[in-house]
């Protein structure tokens, strides 16, 4: 069970039931973080407290199947409780959304002895932190981490980076492959001996993911928690779509923050330019019918990409988490595809356009307006927009199925 940061005193983990529950609890919880996201973007600590009160809202839970106790609540909620919070800070959104992946991955693949373990954990605080991506190969997935078999065991060997919320996480995911070449995603305690985790995180964005490095030496893995991940790619599968609309509520939520903090420096610190000013159009910022103009825009592209983020996330609970078929699959992928190209966009332009709009002002490092293009290009220089672009031209034009990988 989680542990009060402020008194040292174990908590209970509450049960999140319903989707109103879950999106209140998400604006309670972000409400919380709010007076210090430009502290955590300025330091790029590890925020420990802040994904306490994470591990201990009960929203880790909110996917967990019923059978196992858990909220079983749709895509539909999760987008929202993702896109509320990253909208505060999209560092803290991003943490838990290998948690998401892997309670997915455990729901559609997992043997039921290992969803019993892991999900009763999960109900109780433990989030499940992300050991995938590797550097050094031609692309972040060519894996060379293996699990191999060692006498009558199992040994994790292997270099990753981008872990995040491993350095917090009671259980990491990790991808390998075992003695026959087949992908599969072990999962092994944060605190196993060989388990090394880094915080080489220097990046100009998202700083409170912490994502750094994880080293793992000859790590003991319990063959019951080995999921075969490969099976995964070998049929139709959604888990790819769903992973992908948490990041679409991550840029969502960052183009609406973006958009909060430019009408807030607009009323209360702008001034209007001055030939507004003296042409008698604007005594305020606020006022200058440019200036409202170009935020309408961006207000309403803010708005659209909201609209496809919830599209998306309904077209995943009409197919559910395991589509009947290829085609139901696409369907969800290019749907997700849409609204996380779509919030890409929007999001780099609103947080770029801030300074447009506010002025030299707006640039003062005390305000650290900046944090929303850098959290934005960070964020969205992990899946170029480009190849959603062309899947989802290739299959409305060509009728192209989507690739069934889990990036799309």
């Amino acid at each position: 069970m989680p542990v009060d940061m402020t008194t040292g005193t174990v908590t209970a983990v509450p049960v999140v039931a319903s989707g109103a529950e879950a999106i209140r609890v998400a604006r309670e919880f972000a409400a919380s973080i709010a007076g210090e996201a430009i502290e955590r973007d300025r330091s790029g600590a590890v925020p420990a407290r802040e994904l306490a009160a994470l591990d201990g809202s009960g929203l880790l839970g909110i996917t967990v199947p019923h059978a196992y106790g858990g909220g079983d609540l749709p895509a539909a909620v999760l987008a929202e409780v993702v896109r509320v919070i990253a909208a505060v800070d999209p560092a803290i959104a991003q943490v838990p959304q290998s948690h998401y992946l892997f309670v997915d991955v455990l729901a559609v693949l997992g043997a039921p002895s290992a969803r019993q373990r892991l999900f009763v954990e999960v109900l109780a605080g433990a989030r499940l932190g992300n050991g995938m991506a590797e550097r050094g190969g031609p692309h972040a997935q060519d894996l060379k981490t293996r699990l191999t078999r060692a006498g009558t065991g199992l040994r994790l060997s292997g270099r990753k980076y981008y872990c995040t919320g491993a350095l917090t996480a009671h259980w990491i995911g990790v991808t390998a492959l075992d003695d026959a070449d087949r992908l599969v995603l072990a999962f092994v305690e944060r605190d196993s001996p060989g388990v090394r985790l880094d915080q080489d995180w220097n990046v100009m964005g998202q700083r409170a993911t912490v994502s750094g490095g994880a080293a793992f030496d000859n790590v003991a893995v319990d063959p019951g928690l080995v999921i075969p991940y490969q099976q995964a790619f070998e049929v139709p599968q959604q888990l790819g779509a769903r992973t992908q609309l948490v990041h679409a509520a991550i840029e969502a939520g960052i183009a609406g923050g973006a958009l909060r903090d430019a009408g807030d420096f607009l009323r209360t610190r702008a001034r209007p330019f001055f030939e507004a000013a003296r042409a008698g159009w604007a005594q305020a910022a606020a006022a200058d019918p440019h200036t409202i103009h170009r935020y309408g825009q961006l207000a309403a592209k803010v708005a659209a990409a909201e609209a496809l983020l919830a599209s998306a996330a309904a077209t995943l609970d009409a197919i559910g988490r395991v589509p009947r078929d290829a085609a139901a699959a696409a369907r969800g992928s290019i749907a997700v595809a849409q609204a996380k190209a779509f919030a890409t966009e929007v999001a780099a332009e609103v947080a770029s356009d801030l300074f447009a709009l506010s002025g030299a002002s707006a640039t003062d490092e005390r305000h650290d307006l900046s944090r929303h293009w850098r959290n934005a290009r960070t964020h969205g220089s992990h899946d170029p927009v480009a190849w959603k672009y062309h899947h989802i031209g290739n299959y409305l034009l060509n009728g192209a199925l989507p690739p069934n990988h889990g990036q799309i």
